[in-house]
Order: C-alpha cells, then sequence, then structure tokens
C-alpha cells in the first residue's frame, strides 16, 4: 500500500491522497484537489478567477487542483466562500457535499414586512428609522458577500417581531443599531425619540483592538443597565452567529465564542428583568447555546 502525502495543512488528515495497489491494478480515494476542481467548474469560474478572488496567483489553483500542494486554512476558507460551498465538502471526502447560503430571507421581502407592520401598528420610530437605516447602509455589504449590509439590521427587526415583539423603539433600534459605529452618523442625527436614540448609543462602541478587554467591560456594562438594548444585542450576536462561519477566520471565530459565554449569555439575565421579553430571552437562550455547542465541536 502506498501512501502519497500532497503538502502542509491544518486538514491534513482530511485530506491525504491514497493510492492503493492492488491485484488487476490500482484504486484511488477521491482527492482535495479534484473535489476543488469540481466545485470551481459548478460555480463557473477560472482558476484565474478564483485566484484573483482569493488573492493568489492561478498557478497556486491549479497546483491545488493537482494535488501538488495543498491550500492553509485561511485559504481554504476563503476557498469555501468564493465556491459556495461548505469547508468540509473540501476537506472530507464524503459523498454529501452541501452549498452554502449567504441569505435565507429576502431583504426586501423583509423590508415590505416590516413597513407593513410598523404602519398596522403605529409604529412611528421604526418607519423613521427604516428609510433612514436603508439610506445609511445604501452602499454597504455584508462582510464576505455580496449582500446588502440592510439584510443584518432587517433580520433584528423580524427577529424581534416574530418573537411578538412589537415594542416601536426596539424595532427602530433593532435597524438602527450599527448606523453610529458603521456609518459615522451621530446620535443626534438620528430620525427617533429620545429613548431610540439612547439605545443606538449603548449599542454603538469602537472598532479599537487596543484594550479590548477595557472596552468590552464598559461597553456590556453600559448594556447591562438597559433591558431593551441588552435584548437587541443578544438578537445581533445570534444573528451575526449564523454566518460567523462565513465572514471570520477561524481566530476570530474562537474569539467569538469566548467574548459571547463571557459578555452575552449573561445579559439575558437582564433581558429576563422585563416578563413580557422571558419567552424571547428563553428562546435566545437556545439559539445561541446551540450554535455555540455546535461551532466548539467543528472547530
Amino acid at each position: 500500500c502506498a501512501i502519497v502525502l500532497s503538502g502542509v495543512s491544518f486538514f491534513r488528515d482530511a485530506v491525504i491522497s491514497v493510492t492503493m495497489k492492488e491485484e488487476g491494478g490500482e484504486r484511488y480515494m477521491e482527492t482535495m484537489g479534484k473535489r476543488i476542481a469540481e466545485a470551481r467548474r459548478r460555480a463557473g469560474l477560472t482558476q484565474l478567477q478564483v485566484g484573483d478572488l482569493l488573492g493568489v496567483s492561478f498557478q497556486a489553483v491549479s497546483s491545488w487542483e493537482r494535488d501538488e500542494f495543498l491550500p492553509d486554512t485561511e485559504n481554504l476558507i476563503k476557498l469555501s466562500r468564493a465556491l459556495k460551498v461548505s469547508v468540509s465538502s473540501l476537506a472530507d471526502d464524503s459523498p454529501y457535499a452541501f452549498k452554502t447560503k449567504e441569505r435565507i430571507f429576502d431583504e426586501e421581502h423583509m423590508k415590505t414586512f416590516v413597513k407593513v407592520t410598523a404602519k398596522e401598528r403605529d409604529l412611528v420610530n421604526t418607519l423613521e428609522a427604516l428609510s433612514f437605516a436603508a439610506s445609511a447602509h445604501s452602499k454597504q455589504k455584508r462582510k464576505n458577500s455580496d449582500v446588502p449590509y440592510l439584510y443584518h439590521p432587517l433580520n433584528l427587526a423580524c427577529h424581534c417581531l416574530a418573537m411578538g415583539i412589537h415594542d416601536d423603539a426596539v424595532i427602530a433600534a433593532c435597524l438602527l443599531h450599527d448606523t453610529i459605529e458603521d456609518c459615522g452618523v451621530k446620535e443626534e442625527d438620528l430620525p427617533v425619540d429620545k429613548e431610540t436614540r439612547e439605545m443606538v448609543r449603548l449599542l454603538s462602541h469602537s472598532k479599537t483592538e487596543e484594550d479590548r478587554e477595557k472596552m468590552l467591560n464598559a461597553y456590556y456594562k453600559g448594556l447591562a443597565s438597559n433591558p431593551k438594548a441588552a435584548l437587541i444585542k443578544c438578537v445581533d450576536r445570534c444573528n451575526n452567529l449564523t454566518l460567523m462561519s462565513w465572514g471570520l477566520a477561524r481566530e476570530r471565530q474562537l474569539r467569538a465564542i469566548y467574548e459571547t459565554e463571557k459578555y452575552v449569555l449573561p445579559l439575558l439575565e437582564v433581558v429576563k428583568k422585563r416578563p413580557e421579553y422571558n419567552d424571547a430571552a428563553w428562546l435566545l437562550r437556545y439559539q445561541i447555546e446551540s450554535m455555540l455547542d455546535i461551532y466548539k465541536r467543528l472547530l
């Protein structure tokens, strides 16, 4: 039995190329290179186009497909995003290959749903926030995708509405929660009432990596002072966890797990201080902890 190792990677054990010599000929197990080439062809991309998307040469892509070398962990993750397949479908020789989704719901449908609900329930702040958020995020995309950024705040608003939360300030703050932090908007320019502006302020923090622990302690202490803002943060983290494997490198995923357990889950005790949010707190704990457990097993 001749065993041929191709390159070095975090996924070494999953991607060994094996040639088994038997009487009457040779039997080959499928290699990672073949899986990459097949996924690339299904995506309708050339090696040059894949290289451009990953920031590598087409020769590097070609060498991966010929099993001369293997992509490192970072490039394997980038490949899965570019080819819209799971990492495991490239790294594992399982016959089951799954395509991943950039979005589950259509943002225009969500926008219409929020708008209609706001009109029916006379949610004045929500209507103003919807228009403002659409304009503020109009040129932004979700990380590593072509999905409009507005998809994210709309998801938060629809998540809250689906849990039976129709508080005007909460839904409006869901829509506006990233406008100060990501769009350079000033708190006083938000077209909503004082309560909503205060929640958006609490939900915003600096992007600095310097003394991150100190910054996060202060940030989450502020959120813990406001059960409605704490609720929105938990919904926000729940939504971000669903896309974490798509948009974050492995180390950032590990950091997100740690920070979710240390800072976000304790906020659910704050949320439960409002009896009308008890059901939402239960659902959010189930959703967040289930995803964390899955990530821990896979990472």
